[in-house]
């Protein structure tokens, strides 16, 4: 009998080794695809990473509403769909005003159209009466948890997500103080100039991705390593705070890498800051959207992404930085440029 349960308890140990490796292969194998897609889609920007990011917000979306219905709480997925793209869409719309623009005035039309801005307030604004109207005549569930939930998921999936589209625009050259940054020859911004922006916002978003990567693969494995104390035992028992730290302080560094060898238009205080923005927002983010699967009585919000999950659980800490990030770096833009110093190379040197 004893022989039989040692015989036993070896099969399980046996079977859990070879679905930890097939599990841990899998992994591997989307990475090696999906971490090349992801860097040149945020290098290329404009269009394609609009689309990009919206397909990701929109099956993100979709998941959380398939949570949602485990705890009998109905959103009109539909409805949400369509108004977490136009969402996003609204985070491009600055592109499409100049070409409406030249038509309106090839056409010689007249053109009230509202700043990228306004179309997001009026959009949002548009959804959320539609929404109501549409639980007045629907026969499903509670109408008050139904309209919570689709009008909860488009802000944050869609929003949130849509402000990473913002993000990639801050750095279009026609948008962009360049005058700030450069030692410009009169109004115009030069080739070069307009480039070395557009490379900037590449650089950017795929610093973001980088830092929050690495953020939680030193998480991971510091935890696996040092972890003693528990972070949130009842939203992710796995998690300890050792590894938060780890997470923490090599997002920072992480950061300050970014700075050094891409990022030169910002100073390395500012680098720090984005680090902490990720470093800390980042993992808060992962344990929201498990208290939202605890919450489900599920461990993946889906299973597309063989080895990872779903969407959700891929991109859930970039879903609450990004729109933090936005924020702060649009206000890093905005304001006063430090005096600019230049390096051997003609690289932009920040000497605050």
């Amino acid at each position: 009998m004893k022989m039989m349960r040692q015989g036993k308890n070896e099969r399980r140990l046996d079977d859990e080794t070879g679905k930890s490796v097939t599990e841990l292969s899998s992994r591997i194998l989307v990475a090696l695809v999906a971490v090349p897609l992801i860097l040149w889609v945020s290098f290329e920007g404009g269009v394609l990473f609009f689309f990009f990011i919206a397909l990701v917000s929109c099956v993100g979306l979709w998941e959380l509403y398939k949570l949602m219905e485990q705890k009998g709480i109905f959103p009109a997925k539909t409805l949400g769909l369509a108004g977490g793209f136009a969402v996003s869409f609204s985070f491009i719309f600055g592109r499409l005003q100049f070409t409406l623009l030249e038509f309106a005035i090839r056409s010689r039309l007249s053109l009230p159209l509202p700043t990228p801005r306004q179309l997001l307030v009026i959009l949002i604004l548009v959804f959320i009466a539609a929404v109501l109207l549409y639980e007045l005549f629907r026969k499903r569930g509670s109408p008050t948890a139904n309209a919570s939930a689709t009008i909860f998921g488009v802000l944050y999936v869609s929003l949130f997500l849509g402000t990473l589209i913002g993000l990639r625009e801050l750095f279009v050259p026609g948008d962009f103080p360049a005058y700030r940054y450069f030692q410009l020859q009169g109004a115009f911004v030069t080739p070069e100039i307009a480039q070395k922006v557009y490379d900037w916002g590449g650089y950017t978003v795929a610093s973001i991705f980088a830092i929050l990567w690495i953020s939680d693969s030193a998480a991971f494995f510091g935890g696996k390593l040092l972890g003693k104390h528990k972070l949130m035992e009842r939203v992710s028992p796995n998690k300890t705070w050792e590894g938060a730290a780890f997470g923490f302080f090599f997002a920072v560094i992480a950061a300050v890498w970014a700075r050094f060898f891409v990022l030169d238009y910002l100073s390395y205080p500012q680098a720090i800051v984005l680090g902490l923005l990720v470093g800390v927002f980042g993992q808060m983010g992962d344990l929201f959207e498990s208290r939202l699967k605890r919450d489900a009585g599920v461990k993946d919000s889906s299973h597309l992404i063989p080895g990872h999950g779903g969407v959700l659980d891929r991109f859930d800490g970039l879903i609450l930085i990004s729109p933090l990030v936005y924020l702060y770096l649009d206000r890093v833009r905005l304001r006063s440029a430090p005096r600019l110093k230049r390096s051997s190379r003609g690289r932009v040197l920040c000497s605050t």
